[in-house]
């Protein structure tokens, strides 16, 4: 099975007619949809409302967004300030979702969205740029092929599509089962690539309850009806998280299956993260308390808090764990004398006592032991 040309039939075909079974039943702000054209509401295929997650001012990235519907909705959060890109590889939809650009800039009043064509797996690969590349260079042989490859690893580091560290935060509707299996791994490390740090994911998507098995896999029909190619609920949260996400999680969990295939039951999701501060680790004196109302937790970088206890941590964590999205968990006690930072060398569920940030010896990467940040 050729899963992009599968995906590619598919989706070409719900650009041009309503494809009642690719969505699953959905709860939008309707003020947001009062503005939109009701072909591109009706023509949206998603399980999810990612825009949920969109602050003001925001660089929004929306992978897959096919008519352009959670652009549109976006681009009313994003304010004057803000703006919107969406990426898709399907010809069809993107111009289902310009079709109406002219007219949403004038209702939003201004130009904040735009949609360009592009692999959600390859953020740096201008796609637009490749079909024009091949119309004057037709790949016809092996030599044609080198050339082609040359071309498109030059283009990804002079001109990418989506650059590095641009994104404040990356959304998807019901896109990323999609991908090839193989694929998937590359889809998630490209999405941290583009994400500022302290950028932000908020990922609608179907999971599966058990693995599926690879009969399931081999059916065209249920890969682009989004069943088949989607994460296991775990894999899907080891998938941010092994790539060095903070904070993965759950945030949207619909208690009852869209479908059941073979008793596997398919539901939908939305996995929030955080791309954490890619700075030192560095011991200024600072510690958090855990509020509770567990004994103790562990985070996503193997640090423990334990609850009612002064933690020990670094500055970079402090940041993370006081100002982002766990600061309702956490108290911040910072030193009375800040001293020169030092590498962070303390182990994990290192306590801070309040005799430390009161004065005197105040870092915790004096003390033995392993377990660097």
């Amino acid at each position: 099975m050729n899963v992009q040309q599968t995906v590619l039939e598919r989706y070409s075909a719900g650009a041009n007619e309503v494809q009642t079974n690719l969505c699953c039943p959905v709860q939008y702000d309707s003020r947001l949809l009062e503005l939109l054209p009701e072909e591109i509401v009706a023509k949206d295929y998603g399980c999810g409302d990612p825009s949920a997650y969109v602050k003001p001012g925001d660089v929004v990235l929306d992978l897959g967004s096919g008519g352009g519907k959670i652009c549109y909705m976006a681009a009313q959060l994003v304010g004057a300030a803000g703006r919107v890109i969406g990426i898709d590889m399907n010809d069809d939809m993107l111009a289902l979702a310009r079709k109406y650009q002219d007219s949403m800039a004038q209702r939003l009043g201004g130009n904040r969205v735009r949609f360009v064509k592009g692999y959600i797996q390859d953020l740096a690969l201008d796609v637009a740029a490749m079909d024009d590349y091949l119309k004057q260079n037709p790949v016809t042989g092996s030599h044609g092929l080198a050339q082609l490859q040359l071309w498109q690893n030059e283009q990804r580091v002079q001109k990418p599509l989506i650059e590095d560290n641009s994104i404040d935060l990356v959304i998807s509707n019901c896109v990323l089962n999609l991908v090839a299996e193989h694929e998937k791994r590359q889809l998630v490390r490209e999405i941290f690539r583009v994400l500022k740090p302290g950028g932000r994911v908020a990922i609608s998507d179907i999971v599966s309850d058990e693995s599926i098995p690879q009969a399931l896999k081999s059916d065209p029909e249920l890969w682009s009806g989004c069943i088949s190619g989607a994460f296991h609920e775990k894999e899907f949260l080891e998938a941010f998280k092994s790539q060095g996400f903070l904070g993965v999680s759950y945030d949207k969990w619909d208690a009852e299956p869209w479908q059941v295939v073979d008793g596997i039951e398919f539901r939908s999701v939305t996995l929030t993260a955080t791309k954490g501060e890619q700075t030192p680790c560095l011991d200024i004196g600072q510690a958090v308390i855990y509020r509770g109302p567990y004994e103790q937790v562990t985070d996503d970088e193997g640090h423990i808090f334990v609850r009612g206890a002064r933690m020990a941590v670094c500055e970079r964590t402090f940041r993370y764990l006081t100002t982002g999205p766990l600061k309702d968990d956490f108290i911040a006690i910072n030193p009375a004398q800040v001293k020169d930072p030092l590498p962070w060398c303390a182990p994990a569920g290192t306590l801070r006592p309040a005799s430390e940030t009161k004065g005197g010896n105040h870092h915790a990467g004096a003390k033995t032991g392993s377990g660097c940040c």
